[in-house]
């Protein structure tokens, strides 16, 4: 699920071997068993109803912290007591608002949902002076109004979010492929940003589609397909994508394969997210030919875990060192979700492992040995949505074990009298906390957690779809 990379530094299970002993052996020739548990495995945890309490008290901490500190700011720095601007310096979204907006709803704290809506009503400027980041704006601002929407049912959080999307649509029409640049001014409608990331040129189907649905206006969802078609439409001779791509003469700008990490995550997961809400046969065929070839030329076994090399887009020839991003962690959930739960597990316990040997996990690990490369941790959300949607895919227990392990390990370490922080360094002993609270964590996190423990009537366990952003486009119960 791909975030922004620039934010600030500031009980464990048995160890298992997954899939065997082979090494760099090509996945997609394995056998794999789908069942992904052992007795080994099994931890004591408290009842659901007594883990929905403490999740639902950890993030009533975090949003008093904000509330506190950083209310209508963008994002709150707990430790000092600060605040952040997350798209441009001296302009405030309240995106911690807005992206909570969902979650405040099912976890039933209906007044802090309605004071964040009438904040927003009274103060959300989307006509601001501001270069802004156009995928953000989209998974976060568009995609939170939206799902606040379908929360509340108050019109005027769509209305809102239609004239974000207006304003950000100049970053798609005018472009003359069609990929949108990055940038945008939501005032003056002025575009930048030619080199874009394969995540940022298609991630935007199902907040722009939901929003046509709405509206009757198909502007939204006819910009979204345009760019991926723009895109695909550029494929090597063996199908697969590269990660960056110039907006304005359609060349890519590097030739890796990097599937499912950063820049490139949530292109793939949109496919799959777009049929489901959207009911779209293309993007459904799409996803079913891009997975196939993830498992085709990248799924390699090493030290018999389950990961996803670089390879050279035009060959299929192994490129790049053996990394991983804590950010690709959630295409565990999209292959089980997409219909095939036994390389979802697969993956999934590979990242489980990774648990096995760091307290939180780091943002990248050389899958060789699970050592931490990129040594911080941005409270990133990637494993428990793998979580979730593995447990609501197979409804095994040991998804919501191995999540509640994942919880209580987040609040031993980053927990702070303001709320949770990010880390610097997972790997020396205090983590050297930093100073911030994502706003992705209220709308991500824990909402997670809550939804696998609670049961709440407010979800619809069976028709829901989530966006890369954590969003609940579809499957909001109003009680």
């Amino acid at each position: 699920m791909a975030k922004n990379l620039s934010a600030e530094p500031t009980r464990q299970l048995s160890r298992r071997s997954l899939l065997g002993s082979a090494t760099g052996t090509a996945a997609g020739a394995l056998l794999l068993t789908a069942a992904p548990a052992r007795a080994d495995d099994q931890v004591v945890m408290p009842s659901p109803a007594t883990v929905a309490a403490q999740v639902r008290a950890e993030y009533l901490h975090g949003w008093q912290g904000y509330c506190d500190h950083a209310w209508g700011y963008d994002e709150v720095r707990p430790v000092s007591g600060g605040r952040h601007d997350f798209f441009a310096a001296g302009h405030t979204f309240g995106l911690s608002m807005v992206e909570a907006l969902d979650t405040l709803f099912l976890m039933g704290l209906d007044q802090e949902l309605t004071r964040s809506c009438d904040w927003i009503d009274a103060n959300l400027d989307p006509a601001q002076n501001a270069d802004t980041h156009v995928f953000e704006a989209v998974i976060r601002v568009v995609g939170g109004l939206l799902a606040g929407f379908e929360a509340t049912g108050r019109s005027s959080l769509l209305a809102r979010a239609r004239e974000f999307a207006d304003r950000l649509l100049p970053a798609f029409t005018k472009s003359p492929t069609g990929i949108p640049y990055t940038l945008v001014n939501l005032r003056t409608g002025a575009v930048r940003g030619t080199s874009v990331p394969l995540a940022e040129a298609g991630t935007s189907v199902m907040e722009f589609g939901l929003l046509s649905r709405l509206t009757g206006d198909s502007r939204y969802y006819d910009a979204s397909m345009r760019a991926y078609r723009a895109v695909l439409d550029r494929r090597s001779s063996i199908g697969l994508l590269a990660g960056t791509i110039d907006a304005e003469s359609g060349r890519w700008l590097d030739s890796l394969c990097c599937t499912p990490n950063p820049p490139v995550d949530s292109f793939y997961e949109y496919f799959w997210g777009g049929a489901a809400l959207l009911g779209d046969t293309q993007l459904a065929q799409w996803h079913a030919e891009f997975t196939a070839l993830t498992l085709k030329y990248q799924a390699v076994q090493t030290s018999g875990r389950l990961w996803f090399r670089s390879v050279d887009f035009r060959t299929g020839e192994p490129a790049g060192p053996d990394r991983q991003s804590e950010l690709a962690a959630f295409y565990a959930g999209l292959l089980a979700k997409g219909g095939d739960p036994v390389h979802g597990a697969a993956y999934y316990r590979s990242w489980t492992d990774a648990l096995d040997v760091h307290p939180v996990l780091p943002e990248t690990l050389d899958f060789t040995d699970l050592s931490a490369v990129d040594k911080g941790n941005q409270l990133r959300p990637e494993y428990p949505n793998a979580s979730f949607d593995l447990w609501r895919a197979t409804r095994n227990d040991y998804y919501r074990q191995t999540g509640y392990r994942w919880f209580t390990a987040m609040r031993d370490h980053q927990r702070v009298p303001g709320g949770y922080t990010i880390a610097g360094d997972v790997t020396v002993p205090g983590m050297r906390l930093g100073d911030l609270t994502p706003a992705y964590w209220f709308a991500e996190n824990l909402k997670y957690l809550w939804l696998m423990f609670s049961d709440t009537p407010r979800f619809d366990y069976s028709d829901a779809v989530l966006s890369t952003e954590g969003k609940v486009l579809r499957g909001l119960r109003r009680v």
